[in-house]
């Protein structure tokens, strides 16, 4: 299990919180906790811990309007993965979620030890999404894989091909001559716009494509 060092929870119910924090600390034994209950709080603490593994997030958090606070973060802080954590849990809002940037997307009524499984997944730059959504989602996963392929930059495609590849993140950074986070941080990027969770649904997705004969050239 991964052992992350430090993780930001900005949520004002504190019985909810601190629920979480128990389960959690009893698995994460390692990781320091950052708390914040108001937008104010988070800013100081993202200024404060800008090296921070993940941030757990409230939409609803006091000072929060929708998804400002999301995109605000994302723009000003992208080194550090969001997974938002809502009481909200209908189809648009957790695309909306995605799209805006967030690498997981937990209903507060996940069971803990999906909430565990999911800061799993995207702490290895994995996508975590509810199960309801992912079934929604595959009926128009077959029909628009071609646009989202075509949505990747040339540096995500090149990343992807090497995925299918079955290169491991050292093995890619090393060639690009960039940091593993970096390919890490493009990796999330590539599932988000592929809607897929991880590597290996990456590669199965575009198998429905004839790729290998597709020329990209750079911009």
């Amino acid at each position: 299990m991964i052992q992350p060092e430090k993780i930001i929870i900005a949520d004002d119910h504190p019985l909810f919180r601190q629920a979480l924090l128990d389960t959690l600390k009893v698995k994460l034994t390692q990781t320091q906790w950052v708390e914040a209950q108001t937008i104010e709080e988070l800013e100081q603490q993202l200024h404060a811990h800008n090296e921070a593994d993940l941030l757990l997030l409230d939409l609803n958090i006091p000072g929060a309007h929708g998804f400002n606070t999301l995109i605000h973060v994302r723009n000003h802080f992208p080194q550090v993965p969001v997974v938002v954590v809502s009481a909200h849990e209908d189809h648009d809002t957790i695309a909306k979620a995605m799209e805006y940037g967030a690498a997981g997307f937990v209903p507060k009524s996940t069971p803990v030890e999906s909430i565990l499984i999911a800061i799993q997944q995207v702490l290895l730059g994995d996508i975590w999404l509810p199960d309801s959504f992912q079934q929604q989602q595959k009926s128009d996963d077959n029909s628009d894989i071609a646009t989202r392929v075509a949505s990747l930059t040339q540096q995500q495609y090149r990343i992807l091909m090497m995925f299918a590849q079955g290169m491991l993140n050292k093995q890619i950074a090393y060639d690009l001559n960039v940091s593993e986070a970096t390919i890490k941080a493009h990796a999330t990027a590539i599932f988000r716009k592929l809607n897929v969770r991880n590597r290996t649904q990456a590669v199965i997705a575009i198998g429905q494509l004839d790729l290998n004969d597709t020329n990209f050239t750079d911009d």
